[in-house]
């Protein structure tokens, strides 16, 4: 299993340099966690920057991947790691989610690095 962080999305649908590393997992659906928290900062990110109807466009993506809510035992999972790894809000509910579900969190955030069960693609 595998959860792609924000920052991952946002390379993938940007087209960025890593993209292609990001595709491989996101195409794999059946093997994709999808925090609702990384569709909270995709949408936002995207609509900003370009407009919601691509906005919607990247979220209908995502949706292809298990979505996973924010549960009590997430968002405690969540606190605990955000205590202990200095981690925001926001990547603690993410990394908590990847904790639950087994899966791997990938991402571009080196605040992560060192983290077991993350993989760090520098920027």
């Amino acid at each position: 299993m595998n959860v792609v962080d924000s920052s991952g999305w946002l390379e993938y649908f940007g087209k960025g340099i890593h993209g292609e590393r990001y595709a491989a997992l996101i195409h794999n659906t059946g093997d994709l966690v999808v925090p609702t928290v990384c569709i909270y900062e995709v949408f936002k990110r995207v609509a900003h920057q370009r407009d919601e109807e691509e906005a919607l466009q990247a979220i209908g993506w995502m949706t292809l991947g298990k979505v996973v809510d924010i549960t009590q035992e997430i968002a405690l999972l969540a606190a605990v790691l955000s205590t202990k790894h200095k981690l925001p809000m926001a990547d603690s509910f993410i990394l908590a989610t990847a904790r639950i579900h087994n899966a791997t969190l990938w991402t571009q955030d080196e605040h992560f690095m060192g983290l077991e069960g993350v993989q760090v693609v520098k920027k």
